[in-house]
């Protein structure tokens, strides 16, 4: 018989990635006192966020997904968050303008504490400890009461998440969004950029649209020109949290994840009788999965049957990490085996985690093969003749000097300077700028090469 969904179900199923906490009572109070909160989000935006991914599975919009490797509980400030929420938003006006495409605005934020990794433990000067996984299991630094897991982390990490997204909701109706204030979102290190004078360039030709439509009797007011939609994502990674945060939505009867309107399913954890696939499959919000090289043709069409068995657009977004060098030779066959198959999904490029290095101790991300990968994405679906629906960046708003590169010729002997992550590397705010620029020219160029479709 085919067993029935529920939040809880999942723990019928094979679950990597999960850390192992020594006082299971404290664990299950926290988790009670989670199912007794609040919602973070509510089933109707992540119905709205779906619609909007299914316009991007006809070319008709791009997903533009971006924010933190790992929110930590050390960093939470509003200037941080308003300044990731602020780059997101100049890199969408930057693709909408140069693309006449809609941008559906995604951040990796108000959620993204887990990580998974790729050993249990990690040994330093002859020390082995378990390793650390987020700051919403344990803590990052190198002792045996930090890296023990607590469970009132999940309680923290989902504070912290209500008051960012509290946040963020103000910055995106309360008028910051403005598009009239498209030239003051600039940063002061990004200034005396390249990229700050194309920008300021482009913001001077918003304006001048903006007063062409006002004497054209178009409100200057109008929500669409004053606000926007800003919509959250995390890996769900660490399901005991998204069990508890799971509710049936009271319009429809259906089950939501109310930790984010939008969740992911990693590398590591995409096996399709594990049990991340598993509680995937109960909820209705829109979900990723993140595809590599490793990913062969008719595992990835089981996988997309089991996430959206009736192939409803906007449902699936595969995320696509591969690295410079290997999409090419890799993605053309997925794309064409979904294609035969008639299957509808949102293709998302991951151009971070496929081209990581090791540079002076640090790890880090050349910026030319960040830009590389997302390049040869866009021409395998040109080749194809498939719609590329969107990227996915690992960012910050901070002046990190995480990411090799870029128009700052950040060098091997800089990472050390402001390296600041509590994982992966992470793109800057005058990279992001830079590569925003880029894809846009591909993106365009893309629309006329693939029209959508209507």
């Amino acid at each position: 018989m085919t067993q029935i969904w529920t939040p809880s179900s999942w723990r019928d199923f094979p679950a990597v990635q999960l850390p192992t906490y020594k006082d299971q009572a404290s664990l299950k109070s926290v988790e009670e006192r989670l199912r007794k909160a609040p919602p973070l989000v509510f089933a109707g935006e992540a119905r709205s966020l779906k619609a909007q991914l299914a316009q991007a599975v006809n070319g008709q919009a791009f997903l533009l997904q971006g924010g933190d490797c790992a929110e930590s509980f050390a960093d939470f400030s509003s200037d941080n968050i308003r300044d990731t929420f602020r780059v997101l938003l100049q890199m969408a006006v930057t693709l909408t303008f140069a693309a006449s495409s809609p941008v559906i605005k995604v951040g990796r934020i108000a959620g993204q504490f887990a990580k998974p990794r790729s050993s249990d433990s990690e040994t330093i000067d002859g020390v082995t400890l378990p390793s650390y996984r987020g700051d919403v299991i344990n803590g990052i630094e190198f002792t045996a009461e930090a890296r023990e897991p607590d469970p009132e982390r999940l309680w923290r990490a989902y504070a912290q998440s209500g008051l960012t997204l509290n946040l963020l909701r103000a910055f995106a109706k309360g008028g910051y969004a403005d598009l009239h204030r498209v030239q003051r979102w600039t940063m002061s290190f990004v200034d005396n950029s390249p990229q700050a004078e194309r920008y300021i360039d482009l913001a001077t030709r918003i304006q001048d649209a903006l007063k062409f439509m006002q004497a054209c009797g178009v409100d200057p007011n109008n929500a669409i020109i004053r606000e926007t939609e800003y919509f959250t994502s995390h890996e769900m990674l660490l399901l005991p949290y998204e069990e508890a945060m799971t509710r049936t939505d009271s319009t429809t009867g259906d089950w939501y994840n109310t930790s984010a309107h939008m969740l992911w399913i990693g590398e590591r954890t995409r096996q399709l009788d594990g049990a991340h696939v598993h509680f995937a499959k109960g909820i209705s919000n829109p979900i990723g999965v993140k595809v590599s090289q490793k990913m062969e043709e008719d595992e990835l069409i089981r996988l997309i049957d089991a996430l959206n068995p009736h192939n409803e657009p906007g449902r699936l977004t595969l995320i696509t990490r591969m690295g410079a060098e290997n999409i090419l030779d890799h993605l053309p066959r997925l794309l064409r085996a979904v294609k035969r198959e008639g299957k509808n999904v949102v293709w998302s490029c991951d151009p971070m985690h496929g081209n990581t290095i090791t540079e002076n101790r640090y790890k880090t991300r050349p910026f030319d093969r960040i830009l590389a990968e997302v390049i040869n994405f866009f021409d395998a679906h040109n080749a194809e003749g498939t719609y590329a629906g969107g990227v996915h960046f690992e960012m910050t708003g901070t002046d990190v000097t995480e990411c090799l590169g870029g128009g700052q010729n950040i060098t091997s002997k800089d990472l050390e300077n402001r390296y600041h992550t509590h994982c992966d590397p992470r793109l800057n705010a005058q990279q992001s700028l830079e590569l925003a620029f880029q894809i846009s020219s591909k993106l365009k160029e893309h629309r006329e090469k693939i029209p959508a479709r209507v």
